[in-house]
């Protein structure tokens, strides 16, 4: 892994790009380019992360080769249900992999471990519950929710009635408003879940709404997963009909998602999955997947886990006490959002700047957002990447102090002009 000076690369092999410029000159310089500022840079985006050395592996193994379509077994007579032959080991994985992933999570719920990306778990989970046309009512991507949640330009938009509620005068979902807007239009679903929400999430309360109402509840876990496993954030199980979540954020898998439903649900999700949504699942991937929650069952994922909530805790509290303003007052998770309303400079303007001296954000809206979309008046920070380089409490209130000093200068470039 690389360790936080960014200087020694022997234990972490992943420096392969010498022997892909055998084949391809031009790609391995990008992948090294790209290799190089990943080991050098401050990485703070809150969706993204470093995974194992042996995830890596898993994803670039033979499996890359195999067609699966189907899934490992039928229920009632245990034969397996491939449309390919030679599938008894991946099937075997694929069960393996589905069996780790309920003891993640310790929970019964039946699991898909095929969806390609969190979008497409969301896009097949909506499937297997709802209709086009039908209500769904989510937070605005503005408020801290996701494309996928009900954006006008996204499938979620287009195919299904989006209704919204707020947060409230301090950027904290309204739980009242919540309740009062699925009591006057009844959805069908009621889904929570966040790219920038930096609270936590009151699954109970969205239970119990989503149960008066009549609908199904669903969670996006994709950006918590992590701190849900490694029990430093509420789990969403025993709550939720659906549980969808990508693996590479918080919890250091592969690109790609999961699906977990109530049992009850089971053939609907898989159905929705495939043959609806997909076709052959990435078996590579799905072993990478299966390593990760090999290592999110170890002891040390859990104090990583806690480590991640605690250096976002001091790196928030670090920006507090400089003056800035923080989107809720705070964290209770991986990540938080500086509200930049107040600069003359947008998100885009900061991070631009940062991406100079090496620090990776980037831009996100805020709450009443004034600017738009492609500039914002915010920055979103995470610190999952770099604890998982070895960063604690006081490295990241040295790179507060360094963002700072960035914005100070900007300050004061605009204000010469």
């Amino acid at each position: 892994m690389f360790n936080k000076d960014a200087t020694d690369n022997s234990t972490y092999n992943v420096d392969n790009f010498e022997f892909i410029k055998k084949t391809s000159p031009k790609v391995g310089a990008l992948i090294e380019q790209e290799y190089n500022r990943q080991k050098n840079n401050i990485e703070l985006i809150a969706s993204e992360n470093y995974c194992s050395e042996a995830v890596l592996a898993a994803c670039g193994s033979c499996l890359s080769w195999k067609y699966a379509e189907g899934y490992p077994y039928v229920r009632t007579s245990g034969n397996t249900s491939r449309y390919y032959g030679g599938t008894k080991f991946v099937d075997e994985l694929e069960e393996y992999c589905c069996d780790l992933w309920r003891q993640v999570f310790d929970t019964d719920y039946h699991v898909n471990v095929q969806p390609h990306s969190g979008s497409q778990a969301n896009f097949a989970a909506y499937k297997a519950i709802l209709n086009p046309g039908d209500t769904i009512l989510s937070l605005t991507l503005d408020n801290g929710g996701h494309l996928t949640h009900g954006s006008s330009v996204n499938f979620s938009g287009k195919l299904y009635n989006m209704e919204f509620y707020d947060v409230d005068a301090n950027g904290f979902i309204d739980m009242e408003d919540v309740r009062r807007k699925a009591l006057e239009i009844k959805p069908k679903l009621i889904l929570t879940g966040a790219s920038a929400y930096s609270r936590i999430i009151d699954f109970p309360k969205f239970a119990e709404i989503a149960k008066e109402v009549g609908a199904y509840f669903m969670v996006d876990m994709a950006h918590i997963a992590g701190l849900v496993a490694g029990g430093a954030h509420p789990s969403p199980f025993g709550y939720a009909d659906i549980v969808t979540t990508t693996t590479h954020k918080t919890l250091r898998g592969p690109r790609g998602g999961l699906i977990f439903a109530r049992p009850e649900l089971a053939k609907k999700v898989d159905s929705a999955v495939f043959p609806y949504a997909q076709g052959g699942p990435l078996e590579h991937i799905i072993a990478g997947k299966a390593v990760c929650a090999e290592e999110a069952l170890k002891p040390e994922y859990k104090e990583y886990a806690h480590q991640v909530v605690a250096n976002c805790a001091a790196f928030c509290d670090e920006f507090l006490k400089m003056g800035y303003d923080v989107v809720t007052g705070g964290t209770d998770n991986h990540l938080f959002l500086l509200d930049l309303s107040k600069f003359p400079f947008s998100g885009k303007d900061l991070q631009d700047r940062l991406d100079e001296v090496g620090i990776t954000l980037n831009k996100n809206c805020v709450p009443n957002e004034k600017r738009t979309p492609k500039e914002t008046s915010g920055v979103r920070i995470g610190t999952a990447p770099m604890t998982t380089r070895g960063y604690k409490e006081d490295d990241f209130r040295e790179v507060a102090r360094k963002i700072d000093a960035v914005v100070k200068e900007m300050v004061a470039e605009a204000e010469a002009k």
